[in-house]
């Protein structure tokens, strides 16, 4: 802790561990709610903000919780992204995925891409057989050949971004500094670099439709095209692919729940919705204090170092009854999944419609009796959070 950040009246909670949180991190954020919404954690080196009412007011208070935080594990991954700008250097940044990912580029666009990339990733997956992984059959190369084709990769194949994604937002979460997880985020950044290098004259002597053209011909340079690109990778494949297996997860743990969206497809964007909720893909991010401020309870100094615990807010009884459970039917309340304020996630219809318009159904239609194995489905993350294996049966 450095002399600045002893200069609180927040507690210190010795007690939390990294391994402890990527097993299962919601016990840990309940009694951190309990005990106080905002505390120290050494293991991570920062402070964690876990009720709802204090990480919404972070998000919507840019000018004394800076993204742009000092010693960013995110730029030291991926670079200086808008993710870790404040306005109005972020918006300058961000206007150029405006046309891109708007909705009605997605309707008009992209919705397509996303219906032909579910029928051939649900064939290859059915040829798998019962007892294939949904999570790395179906989830991951789905959200890997959607995002290569809205990007524009067209010198990479899916493979490739699962593998750019997955090794740099190791090094975003890398909180236990572990150098072998740094050099393949190294690497993995580095391969992104070389893939953009080459596109970069092709798009601008003949543009298209996609996110890498639209930032090239906006004129954004190249440092902050590496860097948006990257973070891209990153969001844009852990979000659609981490909610998808959390969604299909807790509908076949929930049959009654599944049988009411059977019969009503419109409960498919109200079950994305309550899976998003209850385990937030990206489940912190942090923040830099621009001065001495109060929030939950204590007093924080200048310049501390926040992490805006957005799987412990989705959960924060304050703001939702029985947060622990998995219901469609709960009352209709904001999340705070996607963000919010000025970073709210420009990716959030792109998820939207390719899982809960596009997958789901076409997962449920194809897969008759789709149903859980008795090798059980494991989940783990903090930082980010997803399933790391589901199994699954059909008839």
């Amino acid at each position: 802790m450095t002399a600045a950040e002893a200069e609180t009246t927040a507690p210190t909670a010795e007690w939390v561990r990294i391994e402890d949180l990527y097993e299962n991190p919601y016990p840990i954020y309940r009694r951190l709610r309990e005990e106080s919404p905002v505390a120290w954690v050494p293991a991570v080196g920062r402070y964690l903000v876990t009720s709802f009412e204090a990480c919404h007011r972070i998000e919507q208070d840019a000018e004394t919780f800076s993204a742009n935080e000092e010693g960013s594990l995110m730029k030291r991954s991926m670079g200086h992204s808008m993710l870790r700008k404040d306005d109005p250097d972020h918006q300058t940044d961000r206007a150029a995925y405006g046309p891109v990912l708007r909705p009605k580029a997605i309707k008009e666009t992209w919705t397509a891409a996303f219906e032909k990339n579910a029928e051939k990733y649900l064939e290859e997956f059915r040829a798998k057989g019962p007892g294939a992984d949904l999570h790395l059959g179906f989830a991951a190369p789905f959200a890997a050949e959607n995002l290569r084709e809205i990007m524009g990769f067209r010198n990479a194949a899916q493979e490739d971004l699962q593998r750019w994604s997955q090794t740099m937002i190791d090094g975003t979460g890398n909180y236990a500094d572990d150098p072998e997880v740094w050099a393949k985020a190294a690497a993995s950044s580095a391969e992104v670099d070389a893939a953009i290098d080459e596109l970069v004259p092709v798009l601008k002597a003949e543009p298209d439709a996609s996110l890498l053209s639209a930032v090239v011909n906006a004129g954004m340079p190249i440092e902050a095209i590496r860097a948006n690109m990257k973070m891209t990778i990153g969001g844009g494949l852990n979000e659609p692919r981490d909610v998808l297996g959390t969604a299909v997860w807790a509908l076949l743990s929930h049959s009654d729940q599944l049988a009411q969206v059977l019969a009503e497809p419109a409960l498919w964007a109200t079950a994305f919705e309550e899976a998003v909720r209850w385990v937030a893909p990206i489940g912190m991010y942090p923040r830099q204090t621009t001065r001495e401020v109060e929030i939950g309870g204590a007093t924080l100094p200048a310049g501390a170092r926040l992490g805006v615990v957005l799987g412990a807010a989705n959960r924060d009884p304050e703001q939702f009854e029985n947060p622990e459970a998995f219901d469609i039917n709960r009352e209709k309340k904001p999340h705070l999944a996607f963000g919010g304020g000025a970073h709210f996630c420009a990716g959030t219809w792109v998820a939207r419609t390719s899982v809960a318009q596009v997958a789901l159904p076409k997962l449920f239609a194809g897969l008759p009796g789709l149903r859980l194995t008795d090798r059980p489905a494991r989940e783990g993350g903090w930082v980010f959070r997803g399933m790391l294996e589901l199994p699954v049966a059909w008839n």
